[in-house]
């Protein structure tokens, strides 16, 4: 069962090869993380081995907001104090990599019972997402501000119907049904940084 209250560490969550465009970031320029989300309310803190999809930058219209770069964390070194770390993140657009995403698709509850591939994700600083969630389906975060483009729900690997080694496969994630609640589970997410060039 996915741990959504730390982010994203299994070792599938790179689910492609290329392209890959590798940059540092200091960690109190990345969001949501640690108490950089609304209210104040808590994420995971990042350690190394975790691979969240991360927004850098301004939380602010004013500080540019919504059109931040996005990335996924590919690896982390700490600092000498809390927070202070330096984490260097994947900003290229097309790397498909898994990661949990929450169904609101407007604030206070509206929510996604059919994902689809393609269907937008964005990055999500609301207190309603669980504390290792950083992405979900709504372009507005619960105090209305604009969230920054991540990339789009896509099939993993394994989930192209009959089309691999092993035998049949199934888009295990988009065939079913959401319940019309609150849902975190993983998808596959291929990150696009095409918001910024608007």
């Amino acid at each position: 069962m996915a741990n959504v209250l730390e982010f994203y560490n299994d070792p599938d969550w790179e689910q492609s090869s290329m392209p890959h465009t590798y940059i540092q970031v200091h960690e109190a320029d990345l969001w949501p993380l640690g108490a950089r989300c609304v209210a104040g309310a808590g994420k995971d803190v990042l350690e190394d081995g975790q691979h969240p999809v991360f927004a850098i930058g301004g939380r602010t219209a004013a500080d540019g907001r919504p059109l931040n770069l996005t990335g996924v964390v590919v690896g982390y070194t700490p600092g000498l104090t809390v927070g202070t770390g330096i984490a260097v993140l994947d900003i290229a657009s097309g790397v498909i990599v898994r990661q949990y995403v929450r169904n609101i698709l407007a604030y206070p509850a509206t929510y996604e019972t059919t994902p689809v591939p393609g269907q937008a994700v964005y990055v999500d600083d609301s207190a309603a997402l669980s504390a290792g969630v950083t992405l979900g389906l709504s372009p507005l975060n619960s105090a209305g501000t604009k969230n920054p483009l991540a990339g789009y729900l896509m099939y993993c690997q394994k989930e192209y119907a009959n089309a691999s080694i092993g035998g049949a496969n199934a888009t295990a994630t988009f065939d079913g049904t959401l319940a019309n609640s609150p849902v975190e589970q993983v998808y596959c997410v291929l990150l696009v940084n095409a918001a910024r060039d608007f």
